[in-house]
């Protein structure tokens, strides 16, 4: 082999692909779970590490390394040998490379690496005049045998593998037989000219680091070898598109040089104009959307068993569903992580409403769907829910027999930018459906992207609803709100009603009575005064601002009494001596007690007894009002007597009275306890705290 003044590039080569094995050897070291198949493979690679290493050293002058560098390239011939029969023979271990139909394979190999390896320590050891006897070098012919060989073996291992199944060797075929067709055009060359070409010597080390990468992608295609090497496809895209770009500069820079020197006068000027348009290509192309798209498309059919990095894929949906961008409503964020997922740059959400279609509720980028309703008993809703299939527009076009002839509803097939038809499964249910835009790259749909849609459209799906459900329990809370309200208004309404009724029957007996008359007035002064406030609490919602003051619980009581004592039995009040303050709201405490009395009066028989007893206990002022009457049993007051809407009065009650008047005492600090039993009478006992003496 011939020493050249080039022996630096022969160094970089070789160098090249000590570096390119160092790194295929780690990752096959670190994921090597100890199977024969993968154990070959990482014998070859460290085997073609050091075969490179010493060569890129022999490059520098250091001859002593000469044997060793004919050793490990015999052993990188006979190991790539071994593990393509391993590969031909998958099944068993070391012993299926010694029977069958293996067996002579093995033992030929053996015996030609055996006879090279001796060729090339017979020249050290009885010098030049061997070759010169022989007319020709020996061990070329053998190298020459043991590439045939490895292009033999190499033809079988594709030939003998089922055609659903060489797309996971196919490559390490092209590489290693890519290899093994090198090295017999190079020994072939050798022998025909009796010597090495220097300048395909120098080259054969950056032929072995393109083969690489090839190895690597065959690895991570087949997991019989257990070798989990995985390149994420964030990484391969990012690394496509660097090596892409210096590639693409390195051509640039050749032609700007090409220019300069054979452009004459304007050499120097074309130059600069060619750099500069090229550079401004180069930025166009790195930020194309449509670019971007085609090198994604292209890296995974080509370089990955699986089409998605799952778990990249699932935590973007996720990130998009349940973050996203600030500002931007839930149902435009799903429509955005589905689309994703397909490098859509737009869509549209269909969901099902009661009366029985689905309406369009949010849009991504894609607003011209404008407000399309589809039936929920139509064909494609019925399609959607029965099969749970996503539909593709382009195949259906194509291959409408797929689809069971499926017609399309006449607004999506005027839509030019519809692609797919993305089903939202909830609880084994239909509740909707994504409509999503071509991409800006054409790409088809496989089974692989219909699977991961399907569980995307799931999962959005169950969002929505949430969404939904939340938004649903909002409105019948207000509802609610609103319900109570108006139940307490009529309950206040039909308190006063019963008053000014009481007054009108009594009219006609005490007309002439000045004392009932003035009652009468106060009555209706009183009946006025609640219904002005009844108004304005409707006017504000139910929010009108409240009024605590200090009340004189005695006065109140007098009040009280003497609105009821137009009905029997007639209220006796028995009041402590000493002035009681509480301070609560005034009007609302005496519909309270109002309504208890009232109640009294109904569930007594006139000849009863009705008293109305305020004392004071410790720092609590205690009302108590005693009946007669035809009492409750104690699971009529646990179960009932508080509920909301719970009346024993048929049509005349509300159910609402006592429910308010202990939420009323709770809200002041207070206390209501009742004690009663069948036909003794009740009595209800309303404790709240004192705010002091009367000034």
């Amino acid at each position: 082999m011939e020493a050249g003044p080039s022996i630096n590039l022969g160094s970089i080569s070789y160098g090249g692909a000590a570096l390119a094995f160092a790194v295929l050897s780690l990752l096959l070291l670190t994921s090597w779970r100890g199977r024969l198949q993968g154990g070959l493979l990482v014998v070859v690679a460290v085997i073609s590490l050091c075969w490179a290493g010493v060569i890129a050293a022999l490059q520098w002058g250091l001859v002593a390394l000469l044997p060793l560098a004919g050793v490990l390239e015999v052993l990188r011939a006979l190991v790539w040998a071994v593990c393509l029969l391993k590969l031909l023979n998958p099944g068993g271990g070391w012993q299926a490379l010694f029977s069958g139909r293996g067996r002579g394979w093995t033992w030929g190999l053996l015996s030609m690496s055996a006879v090279l390896l001796t060729l090339m320590g017979l020249p050290f050891a009885v010098g030049e005049p061997l070759v010169d006897a022989l007319g020709v070098d020996a061990r070329i012919l053998v190298h020459i045998l043991m590439a045939v060989v490895g292009l033999v073996l190499v033809e079988q291992l594709f030939r003998n593998t089922r055609p659903d199944r060489r797309w996971a060797i196919k490559y390490l075929c092209f590489g290693v037989g890519g290899l093994f067709a090198y090295d017999f055009f190079l020994y072939s060359d050798a022998l025909l000219f009796k010597r090495l070409d220097l300048n395909l010597w120098e080259a054969r080390g950056l032929i072995n680091a393109l083969v690489v990468p090839l190895i690597a992608v065959s690895a991570a295609r087949n997991p019989e070898w257990s070798l989990d090497v995985f390149v994420s496809r964030r990484m391969v895209f990012h690394t496509a598109a660097v090596v892409g770009t210096g590639l693409y500069l390195l051509a640039m820079a050749a032609g700007g040089v090409y220019i300069r020197l054979y452009g004459g006068a304007w050499g120097n000027v074309a130059q600069a104009v060619f750099l500069f348009g090229a550079g401004l290509v180069l930025v166009v192309l790195l930020f194309s959307g449509q670019m971007q798209a085609r090198l994604r498309v292209f890296l995974n059919k080509h370089f990955f068993n699986y089409r998605y990095d799952y778990r990249e894929e699932w935590l973007r949906f996720i990130r998009t569903l349940s973050a996203g961008e600030p500002g931007v409503p839930l149902r435009e964020r799903a429509i955005e992580a589905v689309a994703n997922i397909m490098d859509s740059p737009g869509g549209a959400l269909w969901w099902r409403r009661e009366p029985g279609y689905f309406e369009v509720i949010a849009h991504w980028n894609m607003v011209e769907v404008g407000k399309a309703n589809e039936p929920a008993d139509g064909v494609l809703a019925r399609f959607l829910a029965e099969r749970e299939w996503v539909v593709d527009l382009s195949e259906h076009d194509s291959k409408p027999e797929i689809y069971a002839d499926l017609p399309l509803p006449a607004w999506l097939r005027e839509l030019e930018r519809a692609w797919l038809v993305v089903p939202l499964m909830h609880h084994d249910g239909l509740y909707g459906f994504i409509l999503l835009a071509r991409p800006r790259a054409p790409r088809t749909c496989n089974w692989e992207d219909n699977d991961l849609l399907k569980t995307a459209g799931r999962q959005a799906a169950s969002y929505i609803a949430q969404l939904e459900a939340a938004d649903a329990l909002v409105n019948a809370r207000q509802f609610e709100a609103f319900n109570r309200l108006s139940a307490f208004l009529i309950h206040d309404l039909k308190n006063v009603v019963a008053q000014l009724s009481l007054v009108v029957s009594n009219a006609a007996k005490h007309r002439e009575n000045p004392a009932f008359v003035d009652d009468a007035f106060k009555t209706v002064e009183h009946a006025a005064s609640k219904m002005s406030r009844m108004l304005t609490q409707l006017r504000s919602g139910g929010a009108a601002t409240r009024h605590f003051a200090r009340v004189d619980l005695g006065k109140l009581l007098n009040e009280v009494a003497a609105a009821h004592a137009f009905a029997r039995p007639v209220p006796v009040l028995k009041c402590a001596e000493s002035p009681l303050l509480v301070t609560v709201e005034r009007e609302r405490l005496a519909d309270v007690l109002g309504h208890v009395v009232q109640n009294a009066q109904e569930a007594t028989p006139a000849a009863g007894r009705l008293e109305i007893i305020l004392q004071r206990q410790d720092e609590m002022a205690v009302i108590e009002v005693v009946d007669t009457g035809c009492g409750m049993d104690a699971e009529f007051i646990r179960d009932r007597l508080f509920r909301p809407f719970d009346s024993t009065k048929g049509r005349a009650g509300m159910g609402i009275g006592a429910y308010e008047t202990r939420e009323f005492v709770r809200e002041m600090g207070g206390q209501l306890d009742v004690e009663s039993e069948p036909g003794a009478g009740t009595t209800f006992r309303i404790r709240l705290p004192l705010s002091g003496e009367m000034e």
